[in-house]
């Protein structure tokens, strides 16, 4: 699918027919969305450029990521989607900076992109140009991974209290499950920050943004974000890290104290055994076994053979 943003425009327009594609002068955003190779051909045709392939934009070597070529500026970063799902994914987004124009490339749906094509319905002043529909999509990005690792975060947060203040016969799958999920996306999140680190510093270099001041001071202020929220997924994947150990630590504990229960009793019940295995002997000449009181004789020590260890190990305190 090809969409086409005119500045001022009233936001996207389909392009139906690809191989009919004139661009005017107004047009400054060409998002091609899961593309044919008629429209990928349409659009390198009126822009003299060649587009990376599907195959291309998935190799990771900066070199292939990042460069400049018939004075277009190539740009691929990883970008984070589904985060709100059970199984998020980082998918590689082309953006091509040639002259006034940009064109992305994707085979997702971020949703940094619906809500960038929605402010500029509502602002057509911040898409003058290619470079700035540039700097306004990575201001999208950048903003939807600071929301997802505050959602992180406050998830993080609560399971941490749970960790610490659950009941002692609580389960901790849930726990684990919670913090499990947390890590893999705080890891997408840092993965996809540290292409878009990547991709800041290299931007800076194409001439439509290196010669306007605006542009410069907006994508420096993207990579002091960029640097900060990144710093942050570190902490965090440390945090997520101790609680995970924590929670083992706990299991084991309670683990240990259910064995070390079993482990008492079972001490405790070896003397009246001792004492049933005496009188169960089929010796002739045992004199107990004619006593009158003899059976509640032996029930009694039994059970005092039972309690003694009991109270002994509750004096010490490990019961």
């Amino acid at each position: 699918m090809l969409k086409v943003l005119n500045h001022g425009g009233a936001g996207l327009r389909t392009v139906l027919a690809p191989q009919d594609l004139v661009l005017g002068d107004g047009d400054v955003w060409l998002d091609l969305l899961e593309p044919t190779r008629e429209e990928e051909l349409a659009v390198e045709r009126c822009l003299g450029v060649e587009l990376p392939t599907r195959e291309e934009m998935a190799e990771i070597e900066p070199s292939s990521r990042l460069y400049q070529e018939a004075g277009a500026t190539v740009l691929i970063a990883t970008v984070l989607t589904a985060s709100d799902t059970a199984r998020p994914i980082n998918s590689p987004v082309t953006f091509v900076l040639a002259g006034r124009r940009l064109v992305t490339i994707r085979y997702v749906r971020p949703r940094a992109f619906e809500v960038f094509a929605s402010q500029a319905e509502r602002q057509p002043e911040s898409t003058a140009s290619g470079a700035q529909v540039l700097i306004g999509l990575l201001d999208a990005v950048v903003d939807r991974l600071a929301d997802v690792l505050e959602r992180t975060s406050a998830q993080v947060e609560r399971t941490s209290l749970d960790v610490f203040a659950r009941p002692r016969t609580a389960p901790f799958e849930d726990i684990i499950d919670t913090l499990g999920r947390a890590q893999v996306v705080d890891s997408k999140v840092r993965d996809s920050l540290v292409s878009l680190h990547r991709m800041i510093s290299f931007a800076g270099l194409a001439d439509e943004i290196e010669n306007n001041h605006e542009c410069r001071e907006h994508l420096a202020s993207l990579h002091r974000d960029v640097q900060s929220l990144t710093d942050h997924c570190s902490y965090q994947s440390g945090n997520i890290t101790f609680l995970l150990d924590a929670a083992m630590g706990l299991i084991n504990i309670e683990q240990n104290s259910i064995l070390k229960r079993f482990s008492i009793f079972s001490i405790a019940f070896i003397p009246p055994t001792l004492v049933a295995g005496i009188y169960g002997m089929n010796f002739q000449h045992m004199p107990e076994l004619a006593w009158q009181w003899g059976y509640f004789a032996a029930l009694a020590i039994m059970v005092a053979a039972s309690l003694g260890p009991l109270l002994f190990f509750r004096r010490k305190g490990w019961l």
